[in-house]
């Protein structure tokens, strides 16, 4: 709310822009945080995935709603600070909202108690670190500044009057992706999910060096929204799964501070290769460091093992009827994967042998 209000304040660039994009930014960060925090927490530790993937729906039905207000504004109203005037004022008002009815929720929430002393988060995240999934992490700040910072910029030069055919391309792929893929971290693997992510990142951008119209839009903006849908709820999870439950919030806070970082990183550059290069040598760079890093990161994770899968595909296995005092060992029933029959699994103490009955 804070950055909106300055947003409608700004007049040119000064400190007040800088200041509306620091508050911004603070505000995504603590919302994105606290909310995925949350929500891991209300759920089996093997459904992580999929309830990160669940929340970030609402995001893209947003995302539609705001390139389409952004579109009528830009389209009805004439040219100068009026239209930027109404665009944040209309956002100021709807997040006005949006506090109100959180305020209303969480009016009867009870402060939880004040944890123990944490360990310092550098100490934290020497012994947690999440590894080279941080990379994909910083690749997915880099596919932020392709899709949102720069554009706008390349539709101006390219003369593309409206964008919100991308957005609206981009959020209705990653919400499908999000519900048809909702179970993939427990049958196909989150390091899976993550390579077909960067893969869509990379096609989409390869496939905005050809567009020059506004519909041309819709296609890159499908293949970079269902990378979006795949990469992100699988890279947080997995980035804050290395943490113990008591620091999820910090493991949560460092996955996206490298999506952060990355954005931070690739800006500048990304945006020094475009007033040397063109556009083109922009996309061909992010379509670049996404497969090096990519590849990195699928190389090096080879061998890990995905938690949530082993918490899905082990056998449910069920207790038998209490065994007579004159049985020598207790007994499990469980299905055969091989013949389809039932057996019976002795649970022996050390040292001891017995038949299996088919």
């Amino acid at each position: 709310l804070t950055a909106c209000g300055l947003l409608i304040l700004t007049e040119t660039i000064s400190w007040i822009l800088y200041t509306a994009r620091i508050a911004f930014s603070i505000g995504i960060a603590g919302m994105f945080t606290c909310s995925m925090v949350n929500i891991q927490n209300l759920v089996p530790a093997a459904r992580r995935t999929e309830a990160i993937g669940s929340l970030g729906t609402s995001g893209f039905l947003g995302m539609i709603a705001g390139s389409l207000l952004g579109d009528l504004v830009f389209a009805t109203l004439p040219d100068g600070s009026v239209r930027f005037t109404v665009l944040f004022s209309a956002a100021l008002a709807l997040g006005s909202i949006y506090l109100a009815l959180v305020l209303v929720i969480t009016s009867d929430h009870n402060r939880p108690e004040t944890p123990p002393l944490a360990p310092p988060i550098h100490q934290l995240i020497r012994q947690y670190w999440p590894g080279s999934v941080m990379l994909v992490a910083l690749v997915m700040g880099a596919g932020l500044v392709v899709t949102s910072v720069f554009l706008t910029r390349m539709a101006t030069q390219r003369d593309i009057a409206n964008i919100g055919s991308f957005f609206v391309g981009y959020s209705l792929a990653a919400l499908a992706c999000r519900i048809g893929t909702r179970q993939w971290s427990r049958t196909v693997g989150r390091r899976r999910m993550i390579g077909l992510g960067l893969g869509g990142h990379a096609v989409g951008h390869l496939l905005l060096m050809t567009v020059w119209s506004e519909w041309q839009l819709v296609v890159p903006a499908v293949f970079c929204g269902l990378g979006h849908g795949l990469l992100f709820p699988a890279v947080t999870s997995l980035g804050s799964g290395s943490f113990p439950v008591r620091f999820r919030g910090t493991g949560t806070t460092i996955a996206l501070g490298m999506c952060e970082l990355g954005v931070a990183i690739f800006s500048p550059l990304m945006g020094w290769i475009i007033d040397a290069w063109g556009f083109n040598a922009m996309y061909a760079f992010s379509v670049t460091l996404t497969v090096t890093f990519g590849t990195v990161y699928l190389i090096r994770s080879r061998h890990l093992v995905d938690d949530e899968r082993i918490g899905s595909t082990s056998p449910i296995v069920e207790s038998a009827p209490e065994p007579s005092v004159t049985s020598p060992v207790s007994v499990r029933n469980a299905r055969s994967p091989v013949t389809d029959t039932d057996l019976q699994i002795p649970v022996l103490p050390p040292d001891k042998s017995v038949e299996v009955s088919a």
